[in-house]
């Protein structure tokens, strides 16, 4: 038997799997000089970046049309990616000074690789996927196969330093029992897809390279624990001891409610009409609690017209007649950089101007916004359509908004409720005055805690901290659904928190009246609330705000809901 060897990432989706390790590795890249291009040569070199820069764009778009939810919207941003102005332009000045295609690439890629880096938040997340990019535009130039996950034909683990979009959300969940990362964080792409995509996933396992291919890999996800040398027969057995699991998740139908009666509103996230659609058509979810508004638009190199704007929603509302659609205005800037609403060399941009700021240097788009989705709402008025301000920092914010949203519903006829995002700290700090400006809150885990805690979400070295189990972002997650509770006003949660079956419990303890995910990961948390009581539930929320840390979290949390 091999020599055991056990190793520690984060947990994101729950789940136990036994298989041979696949590594995943990026392709060598050229050398990074060569012979100066002749001057009569140049232009026919930027042209030929061109065409492969707008093959490799086009080739994410159409893996964004067959793929669904939350793996279509990250697909989308990072085709977005590949036809960058500011990166385009920097290739194509260095190909017209003499460097070779595939040399000013990797050296215009290089320096936007620093500037991610340095600005940290999550646009260092986009480094990935830059680097990506690049990968897939040499090999066009070079006349061979875009880059991607080694074909396999046998169940696997797949192993990697950190996987791009394009080839996480290409995975097929029969072959790939497990995902194991070295980078990455608890919110990065390769852990939003993987949840979709219902694969158990591990990330920043800082010691992964200490296994080789092949070698058989036991991943008990739900601890972050890869362990090797593993009997088979006790691998096995507890292979099989989640398939009973999964069998429940798969059997559940809904609707949502603990094991004593208590109805828990489970939604979907969505980024355009087709997924609205799909998750409709899914008959798990009980309404949409985020449609991401920025992701339709991202190839528009201006402001779509108040008319187009309308056709858009107007789908995504559509197949909802009877339930909620809770609509989030533009989310620009940072990692979502809309050509019309985004400002240009920002040094941080987590940390600038992005959501309802961008209302200070582009002042018609939100107006022109909330005109489109009233406009939207008139054709369905049967929908309840609540729209919500991202970034949203201190009260005067909040009641401009409110009653922006409010002008519209006298002007246009239509009920619409206002909201905030509470994703800055100041927001839960204050939310009792918070609330009093708006009809209801939806918290955003990912940003509230990397916010709360100082750390750059998709730095491995970070990882733990950006764990959305950290007891401070908990806390303040408990103040904002006692205080709404105490107003009488709905707090959902739209982050990434409210997929985790084990912290969905949690969140319901805490009085959290709604949980919007993923719908592939409805059935898991619908599941998982259907064992439990809402004693325990609130018996969890109890415990883990006494937590150290988010794994001592996780302990007491299974402990208070009679899993260990």
């Amino acid at each position: 038997m091999t020599e055991s060897l056990a190793l520690y990432g984060t947990p994101v989706v729950h789940g136990v799997a036994y298989a041979p390790a696949v590594w995943a590795h990026r392709p060598p890249l050229p050398p990074q000089s060569a012979p100066a291009l002749p001057a009569p040569h140049r232009e026919d070199e930027v042209r030929r970046f061109m065409e492969a820069q707008s093959a490799v764009a086009d080739s994410l778009f159409d893996k964004s049309l067959r793929a669904t939810e939350q793996a279509a919207d990250v697909l989308v941003v990072t085709a977005s990616i590949a036809t960058d102005r500011a990166w385009t332009r920097d290739v194509a000045e260095r190909i017209r000074k003499g460097t070779p295609a595939i040399q000013a690439v990797m050296a215009a890629t290089a320096r936007f690789v620093v500037m991610f880096e340095t600005a940290g938040g999550v646009m260092a997340e986009r480094t990935t996927d830059l680097m990506d990019v690049r990968d897939r535009v040499i090999a066009h130039l070079q006349g061979t196969p875009e880059p991607g996950i080694p074909t396999v034909s046998e169940p696997f683990v797949l192993l990697a330093d950190d996987l791009s979009p394009a080839d996480t959300a290409g995975l097929d969940p029969s072959l790939c029992q497990a995902i194991v990362t070295r980078l990455g964080g608890p919110t990065s792409h390769t852990s939003i897809i993987s949840r979709q995509l219902g694969i158990p996933c591990v990330v920043a396992a800082r010691r992964l390279r200490e296994i080789p291919e092949g070698e058989p890999v036991l991943v008990e996800a739900a601890d972050g624990l890869l362990t090797t040398g593993v009997d088979p027969r006790v691998a096995h057995s507890l292979v099989e001891g989640d398939l009973q699991r999964r069998a429940l998740v798969e059997e559940w139908r809904g609707p949502a409610a603990t094991s004593d009666g208590r109805a828990v509103e489970l939604l979907a996230n969505v980024g355009d009409a087709a997924a609205s659609e799909a998750a409709r058509e899914g008959g798990l979810a009980q309404g949409i609690g985020l449609a991401r508004t920025e992701l339709a638009f991202l190839k528009s190199t201006a402001e779509p017209g108040v008319t187009d704007q309308v056709r858009a929603y107007a789908q995504a509302i559509a197949p909802w007649r009877g339930s909620k659609v809770v609509v989030r205005t533009l989310d620009a800037g940072s990692d979502k950089p809309v050509a019309y609403a985004t400002l240009p060399g920002e040094e941080n941009p987590a940390l600038g101007v992005r959501g309802i700021r961008t209302s200070g240097p582009y002042p018609s788009i939100l107006a022109n916004q909330l005109d489109a989705i009233a406009i939207a709402a008139m054709s369905a008025p049967e929908t309840r359509v609540w729209v919500m301000a991202p970034m949203v920092s201190t009260i005067p914010e909040a009641q401009w908004f409110s009653a922006m949203v409010r002008k519209r519903c006298e002007t246009y006829g239509v009920d619409l409720r206002a909201g905030i995002m509470v994703e800055v700290p100041s927001v839960a700090i204050l939310i009792d005055q918070f609330l009093e400006a708006v009809d209801f809150v939806s918290i955003g885990t990912n940003d509230l805690t990397q916010y709360t805690m100082a750390a750059d979400r998709t730095s491995a070295d970070l990882a733990e901290y950006a764990d959305p189990w950290q007891p401070a972002p908990l806390s303040l997650i408990a103040k904002v659904a006692r205080e709404g509770a105490r107003a009488g006003k709905p707090v959902g949660v739209c982050g990434e928190a409210g997929a985790d079956p084990l912290l969905a419990c949690v969140l319901v303890g805490m009085g959290v009246s709604s949980l919007s995910m993923a719908s592939g990961a409805i059935p898991g948390v619908g599941a998982m609330l259907a064992t439990v009581t809402m004693d325990q539930c609130e018996a969890a929320a109890r415990a883990v705000v006494g937590a150290r840390d988010g794994g001592e979290g996780r302990y007491r949390a299974r402990r208070a809901l009679g899993l260990v």
